[in-house]
């Protein structure tokens, strides 16, 4: 059961883990398992509405508005976040969403601009975050990504194709991290993960429990490594 895996571990207690996009089922998920394991969560959305829902719904969660998209307000959440809660220890990226069909001729520009968001958001957050999580003596940050880009379809070709790119990016995050590491002469200690679904609906507590899990092992062995996440049989 997914309590037992809260009882078991201890790395993330006290840690201060960001949910970007959080507000989403996965986000209310993943927050109430960081909590019960005795981390500090922030979730942070662009609906205020749906900020006080989890507020509400998951109790001890701390939420914050922010247009992921805009770097600007990105860097404001930076500030905000160390003035009130101090440096970030884990990142998971959740913003994202579903647009496609009509095959290859139904990939609208305007599907992928908006799909191209998620993205943008995701290289705003791990950059103005890279310095606290590179940082961390067990810094972790994932991204949600899709099957699809394994077996990309045309209907599907705009959402995989960024979802494709978010990985290329997670994955030179995590370079970022080993050679840090590296040239410091010491062990590495932050990891960059990417997590594969074929649809996360019905998965929501599995993520979590995945998430959770980055830290009982070394930020070594989970650097650059992509995690199925499958339902039970």
């Amino acid at each position: 059961m997914m309590t037992d895996v809260v009882a078991m571990d201890e790395g993330v207690r006290d840690r201060l883990v960001l949910l970007a996009g959080g507000t989403s089922a996965a986000g209310r998920s993943a927050a109430r398992v960081l909590l019960d394991a005795g981390a500090r969560v922030v979730v942070v959305g662009s609906d205020d509405d749906r900020l006080a829902s989890v507020a509400a719904e998951v109790p001890g969660v701390a939420v914050r508005r922010c247009d992921l998209t805009d770097s600007d307000a990105v860097d404001a959440l930076v500030d905000h976040v160390h003035s009130a809660h101090g440096r970030v220890d884990g990142l998971l990226h959740l913003v994202g969403g579903w647009r496609g069909g009509g095959g290859l001729a139904g990939q609208s520009d305007d599907d992928f601009a908006f799909l191209l968001r998620s993205l943008t958001a995701l290289r705003h957050v791990s950059r103005s975050f890279d310095e606290d999580l590179r940082t961390s003596d067990a810094g972790r940050l994932a991204i949600v990504s899709s099957t699809s880009v394994a077996r990309p379809l045309a209907g599907g070709a705009n959402y995989a194709t960024v979802k494709a790119a978010s990985e290329t990016w997670v994955r030179a995050v995590g370079q970022g991290y080993a050679k840090d590491a590296r040239d410091a002469a010491r062990e590495p200690t932050a990891a960059a993960v990417i997590f594969r679904v074929k649809s996360l609906a019905g998965l929501e507590d599995a993520l979590a429990a995945s998430f959770l899990a980055l830290w009982d092992d070394e930020a070594a062995v989970l650097n650059d490594v992509v995690i199925g996440i499958e339902g039970a049989d």
